[in-house]
């Protein structure tokens, strides 16, 4: 039994329940857990961190896709990330961006949203009260404070 529910499985089953093709701005890792999802002609567009993909050219894409009517989903939108070099800018910065071109709010599915942590108790176990849950994470504000804010106990 898979006992690891992500913000790419919330962006997936997002995707899957409004059956939307989506731009995917994902690396190629990420990819793998959107496989079998319908991306011609897509309706909307999902963000996640994705250094290759955020370069003008692409983020112009989205943009025109967005103000014909596209939906924007974000698989988060953490300010920074650490890496082997330091702190990085994360995926909200470029969401954020889209966001004010295109003058439409995007739909979070990952940490910090309630909604996220809430699939994923209901993905493990049904019956499982968020009260019941301990969410382990690295980073305070979107890991810990989500949780907590979702009725989990944060760590």
């Amino acid at each position: 039994e898979n006992e690891l529910f992500t913000s790419l499985t919330a962006a997936r089953n997002y995707v899957e329940s409004l059956k939307l093709r989506p731009l995917l701005m994902l690396e190629d890792e990420a990819m793998k857990d959107f496989e079998g999802i319908q991306t011609e002609d897509p309706n909307s567009v999902v963000v996640g961190l994705s250094p290759s993909n955020f370069h003008y050219k692409r983020l112009n894409e989205a943009f025109n896709l967005l103000k014909n009517r596209a939906s924007l989903i974000a698989i988060n939108k953490s300010r920074y990330i650490k890496t082997d070099d330091g702190l990085s800018i994360g995926t909200g910065a470029f969401v954020s961006t889209l966001e004010f071109a295109s003058d439409k709010k995007a739909h979070v599915v990952g940490k910090p949203s309630k909604d996220f942590f809430h699939l994923a108790l209901k993905e493990l176990d049904p019956k499982l009260q968020p009260h019941e849950a301990l969410m382990v994470g690295d980073d305070v504000r979107d890991d810990v404070l989500g949780a907590q804010q979702a009725g989990l106990i944060g760590a």
